[in-house]
């Protein structure tokens, strides 16, 4: 997508502009003086869940997660909203409701926004924030003998694509839910405070997707343990009745080049790492010796984190089995 700005907009003419036009990353940054820089992104999509009040808070949640995933902390939103003639006004609110209610929870404001009328319903929100420029963390910046830690389980994609099929059991649902609203304001803090070098989270791509991401440097794999990922309740089940969302398949054929399986993982496990999440967790490279400081830092917090692998010298590969040379244990 940034392929044809670079055509019109060299990023050498754009010193202050700190992410954005390069490297592909979570939030454009705009430096406005030594101490404050502006982070601003935008993201909006169709209901994931049935009930209205949730879709907006998991909208909201996934929207902020751009501006956490650089190091930053929300302060402005704006609404962006899409709604059929026909949809009911009750329902209407209840998404925003939702919506606001998380914004508010991430200590910013809704100040405004846009409404357009389409068949589908969409919502999101344009988000802004401040980060300091020397507290700003981009997708670059792992080195070998990082350790990966993610925030989250995974799972989403399998979850709400039972749903749409009316497969989903009720209370793997609500445990989803409750994933995907969970703001990530609260790791990317502990992140920063505990030296993470690189992060990013984990959305459309899929965790072997969104990983190869973070590779920015040729001469390093992200060595990840299978066996010490978190799954969401049902995930697996879901996996294992072919519940794959179409963004599974994309993913599977736009990133198996850089990707390399384990003899022993098969389809269904091939088709949980390329699971497109919604509002997933934050993908963390954090020094070896911080790693377990961080991840007990997270568990104490109440997320749901796991130490799943390694930044090894490569050739520029997410390498996923069980126990790859990752040098980590499920805990």
């Amino acid at each position: 997508m940034l392929q044809p700005l670079k055509l019109l907009f060299a990023s050498e003419s754009y010193p202050d502009l700190l992410a954005g036009l390069g490297e592909p990353d979570d939030a454009a940054v705009w430096r406005l003086d030594d101490d404050r820089a502006l982070v601003t992104t935008v993201d909006f999509f169709p209901p994931v869940v049935d009930a209205p009040y949730d879709f907006g808070a998991i909208a909201a949640a996934n929207a902020l997660s751009d501006v956490y995933a650089v190091g930053g902390e929300a302060v402005l939103a704006l609404n962006l909203v899409a709604f059929p003639e026909s949809l009911d006004a009750d329902v209407q609110a209840e998404i925003l409701r939702g919506g606001a209610e998380k914004v508010l929870e991430a200590g910013a404001v809704i100040a405004g926004g846009h409404t357009v009328t389409d068949d589908e319903p969409k919502y999101g929100l344009a988000v802004t924030g401040l980060v300091a420029p020397q507290q700003l963390l981009t997708k670059g910046g792992a080195r070998a003998g990082d350790r990966l830690v993610l925030s989250k389980a995974l799972g989403t994609g399998l979850i709400t694509t039972a749903l749409k099929r009316g497969q989903a059991d009720p209370n793997d649902l609500a445990v989803a839910v409750d994933s995907m609203s969970r703001l990530n304001g609260q790791a990317a803090r502990l992140a920063r405070s505990h030296g993470v070098r690189a992060m990013t989270d984990i959305t459309g791509f899929g965790l072997a997707g969104h990983a190869r991401e973070m590779l920015r440097a040729d001469n390093l794999d992200f060595a990840i343990d299978f066996n010490a990922l978190a799954w969401l309740p049902g995930a697996r089940d879901c996996a294992e009745a072919g519940l794959s969302p179409g963004g599974t398949t994309r993913n599977r054929e736009y990133f198996a080049e850089w990707t390399t399986l384990g003899t022993d993982l098969g389809e269904i496990e091939e088709s949980m790492i390329y699971d497109p999440q919604t509002s997933g967790g934050l993908l963390m490279a954090v020094p070896a010796e911080r790693a377990q400081g961080l991840l007990h830092a997270l568990l104490e917090a109440g997320e749901a984190a796991r130490l799943i692998g390694s930044v090894v010298s490569g050739s520029g590969r997410v390498r996923i089995g069980s126990d790859p040379g990752a040098g980590v244990s499920p805990g």
